[in-house]
């Protein structure tokens, strides 16, 4: 089973990034044998659409379960729409998510956790 993890670096020791669509890099693991694969997030400075785009890049790569901190509606429906399990909630190392999820200790998100543009880092003219 693939298992695509957002990170903020390249690694099986990397943290979880809080941030899926704006993540800085997904390891997307081989659940039984561990190797794994690191892609930059290209769309993490999108000014649009980067859940969309971020679960594609997961998606076309054959991931079958996201772990994750936050996702959005729109990720979180292109993901769903693929047939891929999401969790949400997600902290520590890579590593660490992967064998909680192994244990069956994550629960399956019911819907997106976050609104969208969660994670640009300013409030990008909105009102408060």
């Amino acid at each position: 089973m693939k298992i695509g993890v957002s990170a903020v670096s390249g690694s099986l020791d990397a943290q979880i990034d809080p941030r899926f669509g704006r993540c800085q890099y997904f390891v997307l693991v081989d659940g039984e044998t561990m190797t794994f694969e690191v892609i930059a997030n290209a769309s993490q400075g999108a000014l649009h659409g980067a859940g969309i785009q971020a679960a594609r890049i997961v998606s076309d790569r054959g991931v079958e379960v996201v772990l994750t901190g936050n996702i959005g509606p729109n990720a979180f429906q292109v993901l769903s729409s693929a047939g891929i399990k999401v969790m949400t909630g997600v902290v520590g190392t890579v590593q660490e998510a992967i064998e909680r999820y192994q244990r069956g200790e994550l629960e399956e998100a019911g819907g997106p956790t976050g609104g969208g543009h969660f994670g640009m880092g300013s409030r990008r003219g909105r009102r408060g």
